[in-house]
């Protein structure tokens, strides 16, 4: 008697060395996508902080061309406006030569001491026609942005 073997598949050659490169291929592709979305999250942080930066210097300086000193105080920081008063403050910045117009050169944001901060490279024309570069420190305060320090 003879005893019929049952059938049974041909064994799968293995191929390690083509699973290896899909894995790590996939891996690569990976890395890749979240580069690109670190990448791209980065770039709407830095926008996002530089717009209200380059809006509160322009909103500044806009109302000290235009002579508007007692709105342009408001957007002090509370150390400069307690180191000036609003009467005082103006008298300084309506002291010949007043600034007549300005243009906004480069804007970074930072953090200093855990807190975020900003500074913006202006160039303030005179009346008269001089120019000079200047730089206006911008701090978080009170959840706005507000121009500190002297930089008139």
């Amino acid at each position: 008697m003879s005893v019929q073997q049952a059938w049974t598949r041909p064994a799968r050659r293995r191929r390690p060395v083509r699973t290896g490169l899909f894995l790590g291929g996939l891996a690569v592709g990976l890395c890749l996508v979240g580069v690109a979305g670190l990448g791209l999250w980065n770039v709407q942080v830095v926008t996002g902080a530089t717009g209200p930066v380059r809006d509160t210097a322009d909103g500044f300086l806009r109302e000290l061309s235009a002579g508007e000193v007692e709105q342009a105080y408001r957007r002090l920081c509370a150390p400069t406006r307690s180191r000036w008063s609003e009467v005082g403050f103006a008298g300084w910045v309506r002291t010949p030569p007043v600034v007549t117009g300005y243009e906004i050169l480069d804007v970074s944001v930072r953090t200093k001491g855990g807190r975020p901060a900003g500074e913006v490279a202006v160039r303030v024309t005179r009346d008269g026609g001089a120019d000079e570069q200047r730089r206006l420190p911008v701090v978080r305060e009170d959840g706005k942005w507000r121009v500190c320090g002297d930089p008139y």
